[in-house]
């Protein structure tokens, strides 16, 4: 949520943020019912002065026909009042939905741009690995070792659905715990969350009403399957005050995550790269504004060290402001290069949302010494989407024998497994 009293003050730089972002939002429609708001206040202000005049007047009046007429005057001025403060509770309603309508600021280092290909790339870390073969991709590979059944999945649940097999679904396992307890390791404190929220924890997180079409929700209890962990980690503290003392907060979660993909309408959707459900681990933070931007830089740094130590090629994107997600202020994009299906695959979007989703779910801190609260700070990152990294390592670590080595850091999660080959009855 953005504060009003910049788009008050400064409703140019808003307009012009929009632009940047190529976004719309009801600029006017808020100054103008702030402008009533305002008016309402300073009237209610002066009516209940004029009461409080009246109330003692009435104690001096000379006579009875004096008494009555300020009495009388009073009572106008006390239903005027209340027509007043129901007025300005739907306004503040009005002004509510409305505010929700627009994008987070953006941050000074974030690029301008109109969409995705004004993406700068920063870095690319590893080369892509030589074959001696022609290298398939990770659907072909998949079903080869009889460990991905994408046809066995859609017939029970439809398209953009996967079920993984054996030593598939061993893999995906030792990858969560092994991305959970690195997270561990760098001071991320671990939780069980729901996988299921009410509608505040929703738009808290910026998720609603904005991407209201592409959540799944059961309407008889009106619960919202999460999209991403960053949903109930958001609403941990909700309403909550927080101590400057306690902050940053580090959490990391895994959690099954739900999506309609209707906004990826035209893109590739073969094998697992883009699904209603899958995995994923995301790692969350509650900062200071002044610990913001170093959180940030960790996040990043820590999420390249477990690409580097899964050995895939890599590469670190910034986001420019048109394609930057509606709650961020500034994002890097972590992409793994899949030789196979020969392109780049998006595993991770690291972002410093400032205190726009603080606002929402207004979470604040109390500084050290002080008695007034301020907004927090939170940031989120995946470490990682699972069906893309897993697309990633079978497509790098495929053999020319059908079989796929599994990468050193997950062998001793998979018994020391070294070589994932067709089982006997992969065709069964």
């Amino acid at each position: 949520m953005l504060s009003l009293q910049w788009i008050r003050e400064a409703p140019d730089e808003v307009r012009e943020m929009l632009a940047r972002r190529g976004a719309a939002a009801p600029v006017d429609e808020v100054l103008a019912l702030d402008r009533e708001r305002r008016s309402i206040l300073t009237e209610v202000e002066q009516l209940r002065a004029e009461r409080n005049r009246a109330g003692k007047a009435i104690g001096r009046a000379p006579d009875a026909e004096s008494r009555e007429a300020l009495i009388a005057a009073q009572r106008a001025g006390a239903g005027r009042i209340d027509a007043l403060d129901a007025r300005r509770r739907e306004v503040d309603a009005a002004l509510h939905d409305l505010l929700a309508q627009f994008p987070n600021r953006l941050h000074p280092d974030t690029p301008v741009g109109a969409g995705e290909a004004d993406n700068p790339v920063l870095r690319t870390v590893g080369l892509p690995r030589a074959f001696g073969f022609e290298p398939r991709p990770h659907w072909e590979v998949g079903a080869a070792l009889g460990i991905l059944e994408i046809d066995r999945a859609a017939a029970m649940a439809g398209t953009r659905m996967y079920a993984l097999r054996g030593q598939g679904a061993r893999l995906q396992r030792a990858l969560i715990n092994h991305l959970l307890e690195q997270n561990e390791e760098a001071g991320y404190e671990p939780w069980y969350l729901p996988n299921m929220v009410r509608e505040e924890a929703m738009f808290a997180s910026g998720q609603l009403p904005k991407f209201h079409d592409n959540l799944y929700r059961d309407a008889e209890e009106d619960y919202y399957m999460v999209p991403t962990a960053e949903v109930p980690l958001t609403s941990l503290h909700r309403d909550e005050i927080l101590d400057a003392a306690s902050l940053p907060l580090r959490y990391t979660a895994h959690t099954p995550c739900f999506r309609r993909e209707k906004m990826s309408a035209g893109r590739d959707v073969r094998g697992i790269k883009r699904v209603h459900q899958f995995e994923k681990v995301e790692m969350y933070q509650f900062t200071t504004p002044e610990g913001s931007a170093a959180a940030l830089e960790e996040m990043v740094a820590h999420a390249e060290g477990l690409l580097r130590d899964l050995g895939l090629t890599y590469r670190v994107l910034q986001l420019c402001s048109g394609d930057l997600g509606f709650g961020a202020a500034i994002s890097y994009d972590l992409e793994v290069w899949a030789p196979g299906a020969a392109e780049w695959l998006e595993v991770s979007s690291i972002s410093d949302c400032l205190d726009f989703q603080a606002r929402r779910a207004n979470t604040r801190y109390r500084p050290e010494g002080g008695s007034a609260t301020s907004f927090v700070h939170t940031l989120n990152g995946s470490s990682f989407g699972m069906t893309r990294v897993l697309a990633a390592i079978l497509e790098t670590y495929q053999r020319e024998d059908g079989g796929v080595t599994v990468p050193d850091v997950l062998q001793h999660r998979m018994g020391r497994l070294m070589q994932i080959t067709p089982p006997a009855d992969a065709g069964e």
